[in-house]
């Protein structure tokens, strides 16, 4: 972002992030203490706000043209799956092992306490496509980049990410430096 292009996640830029912002409950000490959990669930419970947030997730992912919406269990479905029907295009879920019925593919990656694993349906993604992944939070960007290998791994060409919030502080936009990056609300 150039220093004359608006801050769009700028909540003083956009009403319409203010009042998606002001949907988000913060809980302190979750899971545990020292932490300031992004509790999106009053967002998701009030339907003009939800309708909101998805009408600006369609709006920010469509410059990228994709044809085809990826999104990571579980809160990543509640927003991807009504953009892909928003914009006309087919969704693909990425699920913990065991949950999808079809041939998978698996990515194992690291986390802050161990590591865990993600699946997808190995004929999902065409090769070629044009993918973006979609979630509700970016945090350390571990389960963004596992997802998006799953995708190359389907020869798909993952062209965005879109989260409705981005945790900046714990650096995740880096590990997805080879496409673009879309966040509605940025914390920092």
């Amino acid at each position: 972002m150039s220093p004359t292009e608006p801050n769009l996640s700028d909540p003083r830029v956009d009403p319409r992030i203010r009042g998606l912002r002001s949907r988000i409950r913060d809980i302190p000490d979750f899971p545990k203490p020292g932490i300031v959990f992004r509790d999106l669930t009053p967002l998701m419970g009030h339907g003009p706000s939800l309708a909101g947030c998805v009408a600006l997730l369609a709006e920010r992912i469509a410059v990228h043209r994709p044809e085809v919406i990826v999104a990571v269990e579980s809160r990543g479905f509640i927003f991807g799956a009504p953009v892909a029907a928003a914009l006309g295009l087919g969704f693909t879920p990425v699920r913990k092992p065991g949950k999808l019925p079809w041939k998978t593919n698996q990515r194992t990656y690291d986390l802050e306490y161990g590591t865990d694993s993600l699946e997808m349906h190995a004929d999902a993604v065409r090769a070629g496509s044009r993918v973006v992944i979609v979630d509700d939070l970016l945090a350390t960007g571990g389960t963004a980049a596992a997802t998006a290998d799953l995708v190359r791994e389907q020869q798909g060409h993952v062209v965005a990410f879109a989260f409705v919030v981005e945790l900046a502080p714990l650096g995740g936009r880096a590990r997805l430096l080879d496409a673009a990056c879309e966040a509605l609300i940025v914390y920092g």
